[in-house]
């Protein structure tokens, strides 16, 4: 191979050819020795590989159809891709472990997660070492994980586009029904009232308190609640069990992922569950519609 200087640039490295004298004007150094080996190895065929230096000095290496450069940048874009395809398994993984730990009341022991996870106990502690830095999961007395407090403070902060979006349907059906129309949601194991309606044409109602909390196995709110998580949309009704003279019906809000929820109307005098359950059901499937 002989070496020709290039204007401006260092010295390009062309395929050796028969010894020949150098044309006058041609530029060459006009010395002529033994071929040398190509700079790049490994060209195929047909693929064209030079080498040469830019300006400023960096080597390059061009590549025809089939040249060993189009390879190694084939190469490079699948390892690109297989990193991010790890950090969206990681990701996935962390994610259905919250889930997990989110549906266990008493928490999960790192061996009972690996199990439902279908990985090594390694996985999860690695898993669980940033959750619990940001505090979405927090280790107890037992060693078991659970919940963290950073759960709630994204709940807390989900709540009024929660209440917005159900608004709409709680205002039509405390009209329908006469009476006040709440959207009840589970927090820390218990029901709480996030969006209250009260109807404007009654001569009088109940005043239902926003933030109003109570047990899921009192009144017709928590029990629909209850139903809802053993498969049923049928309406709940209760008579005096959250305060006395005070009836409810209510409906599970089904369909949403994450969200465990009701949808009711009280008032104080007995309620047809016949006439309120179908516009409850249909204000249920609104809001659901609605959030999901």
């Amino acid at each position: 191979m002989d070496t020709a200087a290039r204007p401006g640039g260092g010295p390009v490295a062309r395929a050796a050819e028969p010894a020949r004298r150098p044309a006058p004007g041609r530029g060459d150094s006009g010395a002529e020795g033994p071929a040398q080996r190509p700079v790049a190895d490994g060209a195929s065929p047909g693929g064209a590989v030079r080498g040469h230096s830019g300006p400023g000095g960096g080597g390059r290496v061009d590549s025809g159809p089939g040249g060993a450069g189009a390879g190694a940048g084939a190469e490079g874009e699948g390892g690109a891709g297989g990193r991010a395809g790890e950090t969206a398994q990681t990701l996935d993984r962390g994610l259905r472990l919250l889930h997990l730990v989110a549906d266990a009341p008493g928490g999960l022991t790192v061996t009972e997660a690996a199990n439902r996870l279908g990985i090594g106990r390694a996985a999860v502690y690695r898993l669980a070492g940033p959750l619990t830095g940001h505090g979405m999961l927090r280790r107890d007395e037992a060693g078991r994980l659970r919940l963290g407090a950073g759960v709630l403070h994204l709940a807390r902060r989900a709540q009024p586009l929660l209440a917005e979006g159900a608004l709409p349907a709680l205002r039509r059906l405390a009209e329908q029904a006469g009476a006040t129309a709440h959207l009840t949601v589970v927090e820390g194991g218990e029901g709480v009232a996030l969006a209250v309606v009260e109807p404007t044409w009654t001569s009088y109602h109940v005043a239902y308190r926003t933030g109003a909390r109570h047990p899921l196995d009192r009144g017709a709110a928590g029990r629909a609640i209850l139903a809802g998580r053993a498969g049923s949309a049928d309406p709940v009704s209760s008579s005096g069990e959250l305060q006395a003279g005070a009836y409810g019906v209510a409906a599970p809000v089904l369909g949403v992922p994450g969200l465990e929820a009701s949808v009711g109307v009280v008032a104080l005098a007995p309620l047809d569950v016949e006439t309120v359950g179908p516009q409850i059901r249909a204000a249920a499937a609104a809001i659901a519609a609605a959030l999901g």
